[in-house]
């Protein structure tokens, strides 16, 4: 078994107008994992997301890491890509190294290495005006990939985007994922996409915000289109379904 790479331990997240976000969270995210959140808007996976990249703290319980605060190499991928539109493509992924400090003639290679990683080749020059919502998506990942992270962390980043390009981003990012071994933590309102991208589904509810389910996802790499139409994944969309019915008819109720 390996070391975890996170271990949350009764995490609980009270805000000062009394709201209780999380309660009693208990999550194990060991390394090269790549585990979605699913549930109801206000059921928490935003909050847990934020939690692990630092931009908050827990009311209650602990979060346990392995190492110290400053070797904990995250990056974070939200739904709006975000990007600067007075910059160009290099511009816009040369971001996080600019303020650390290195030069965009330093680090050129690296942001041409991100830009054929999500397939942006030739867009070098191009400004988030001249781009399709896919591309300024392909764009904010390239932005997080340049810095060589080890956990990335994605709150819902293709729920904008129709269909056709969401399906196309999911491949691309189960794609990248099996190659480079990154523990990935996404947060999606989406079953569908949840499973076919996920080694694990956290389910969650509402009202406190909780873990309902932990569901594995078994089945075996490399994982291509033909998984989606299948009986097992259609086994897996349906367990999902079935909890997050019985959570809203308890809360119905």
């Amino acid at each position: 078994m390996s070391v975890p790479l996170l271990d949350l331990q009764s995490i609980d997240k009270v805000y000062p107008n009394g709201t209780v976000a999380l309660q009693d969270i208990n999550l194990t995210i060991s390394p090269g994992e790549f585990i979605s959140l699913v549930g109801p808007s206000g059921c928490g996976k935003s909050t847990v997301l934020r939690l692990v990249a630092g931009l908050g703290a827990p009311t209650g319980g602990t979060m346990d890491w392995p190492c110290p605060i400053n070797q904990r190499n995250l990056a974070f991928v939200f739904q709006d890509p975000a990007l600067m539109p007075w910059a160009n493509v290099v511009d816009n992924i040369h971001l996080p190294l600019k303020l650390k400090g290195q030069s965009l003639r330093s680090v050129r290679a690296k942001i041409q290495e991100a830009i054929n990683t999500v397939d942006l080749c030739g867009f070098e020059k191009s400004y988030p005006r001249q781009l399709s919502g896919g591309m300024k998506m392909r764009v904010s990942i390239a932005r997080a990939l340049v810095t060589k992270p080890q956990v990335l962390l994605m709150d819902e980043p293709f729920g904008a985007l129709d269909e056709m390009t969401r399906s196309r981003l999911n491949s691309d990012l189960l794609h990248l994922w099996q190659k480079r071994h990154w523990t990935v933590l996404f947060v999606t309102h989406n079953i569908y996409e949840a499973v076919y991208l996920s080694t694990r589904v956290i389910v969650m509810a509402a009202h406190p915000g909780r873990v309902v389910a932990d569901v594995p996802i078994e089945v075996t790499a490399p994982r291509e289109n033909s998984f989606r139409t299948s009986s097992q994944f259609n086994h897996y969309c349906r367990e999902i379904m079935a909890v997050l019915s019985k959570e809203e008819g308890v809360g119905v109720g």
